[in-house]
């Protein structure tokens, strides 16, 4: 791959990953009220999930979701329909624990699973196999970079988020923060969903 193209995957990596999506907020969310260590099970399915959505794209499966409307109106549907479920769990949840009261949590294969009805993860996916893998005559080779480098990058994206989230999570034990904090992770979920009936 051209080092121009590849400057290119990266800008669009770096854009996509650490901007705030469903992955980045969920990974916040379950670190800020269930401990990093909790949530580096989401953390590490997000990469999972993410290279298999892109291993099925490029194999064909992405062609099929653009070329009928209803299956692709179907994932969005199951996507938003799951993103409105966790923002209420989520914000019904004050006080740390209480997520687990709340049964607000996102296992490993939850978590892998949720890239398959993730609006941002499939505009991801179909935009780097249309403009950085099919077509090419080096296609296989393109995907044995492309592959690892996006798996890292989701996988960097989301610790950092959890991270933040973990060093966050005395602070909001305090009073009635941890519920507010919850709340506008809800809300951002809320926004993701919305712009998935738009998207």
């Amino acid at each position: 791959m051209p080092p121009v193209e590849f400057t290119a995957l990266l800008a669009l990596a770096t854009a996509m990953s650490f901007s705030p999506g469903p992955n980045t907020t969920l990974s916040t969310a379950l670190a800020a009220n269930r401990g990093l260590r909790h949530a580096m099970r989401f953390v590490c399915a997000v990469p999972v999930g993410w290279s298999a959505l892109l291993l099925l794209c490029t194999g064909g499966l992405g062609a099929a979701v653009v070329a009928v409307p209803a299956l692709r109106w179907g994932i969005k549907a199951v996507g938003i329909a799951y993103l409105v479920w966790l923002a209420w769990k989520l914000s019904q949840s004050g006080q740390l624990g209480e997520a687990d009261a709340a049964r607000m949590d996102v296992g490993f294969w939850q978590g892998a699973a949720l890239q398959f009805v993730n609006i941002k993860a499939w505009l991801l996916s179909l935009t780097i196999v249309a403009g950085w893998i099919i077509g090419r005559d080096d296609s296989l080779q393109r995907l044995a970079v492309v592959l690892p480098v996006m798996a890292l990058y989701a996988l960097s994206s989301n610790f950092v988020y959890a991270a933040v989230g973990a060093l966050l999570r005395h602070w909001l034990a305090r009073g009635r923060r941890l519920l507010w904090f919850n709340r506008a992770m809800a809300l951002v979920l809320v926004v993701t969903a919305a712009w998935m009936v738009r998207a």
